[in-house]
């Protein structure tokens, strides 16, 4: 398969990056910096430098044309602006759902947050994140062009891994190894019986596979 993610230097998309390309994918990742090429590089990805702030819908359907899949792991990061929040987490989203659609890549994994609600209320900036990612989610599920899976992960954390998760559509809070994040979305890349499910991840006992396969065409 060639995957195109977007947000490719993210902590969670270079772990993802790894999986694929050790799995034999052919993988791109969109960056915004020239020097974070060589990161890509080393996990095995091509390097695509585009800022999704600044591109146009053309520009990002040209990158993703001719691929299996679009993997959307792009962030405003923590300490950014409610500006970012809306330029990132939320616009950014919608223009390579747009261009996925353009270029008619149909896999598309969105990588969300738990709690994400277009509706959340409150001013702080975690709240204004959450509307961000909720918008960013309700736009894709109207999109009958893309066969879309959205993951919504619960605490991340910088631990190993333990290949065991619990994966539904309401899992509850909990925390989750990064690790683990990038494995279940390599397996959700592959699967595309998830389409049209948004799923909630946090530690679990489920080994990923089994987990992935439990919701498949739930």
């Amino acid at each position: 398969m060639r995957i195109v993610i977007a947000g490719g230097h993210g902590q969670i998309a270079l772990r993802l990056e790894r999986l694929l390309a050790a799995r034999g994918d052919e993988v791109a990742g969109i960056i915004r910096k020239a020097e974070q090429a060589d990161d890509l590089r080393q996990a095995g990805a091509e390097p695509v430098v585009l800022d999704l702030e600044s591109a146009s819908v053309d520009e990002v359907a040209e990158r993703l044309r001719g691929a299996d899949a679009a993997v959307f792991a792009a962030g405003a990061g923590p300490g950014s602006g409610a500006t970012r929040k809306d330029t990132v987490d939320k616009a950014a989203a919608v223009l390579f759902a747009d261009a996925a659609v353009q270029a008619g890549v149909r896999r598309f994994v969105v990588v969300s947050s738990m709690g994400a609600d277009p509706r959340h209320e409150g001013d702080e900036i975690f709240d204004v994140y959450l509307r961000a990612k909720g918008e960013a989610d309700a736009y894709v599920r109207r999109l009958d062009a893309l066969d879309w899976t959205i993951l919504r992960p619960g605490q991340l954390t910088d631990d190993a891994g333990t290949g065991l998760v619990r994966l539904e559509a309401d899992t509850g809070r909990g925390p989750i190894p990064r690790d683990d994040v990038a494995a279940v979305l390599a397996e959700l890349v592959d699967t595309s019986a998830t389409a049209g499910l948004t799923l909630e991840l946090i530690s679990g006992s489920a080994p990923v596979s089994v987990a992935v396969k439990s919701v498949a065409g739930n």
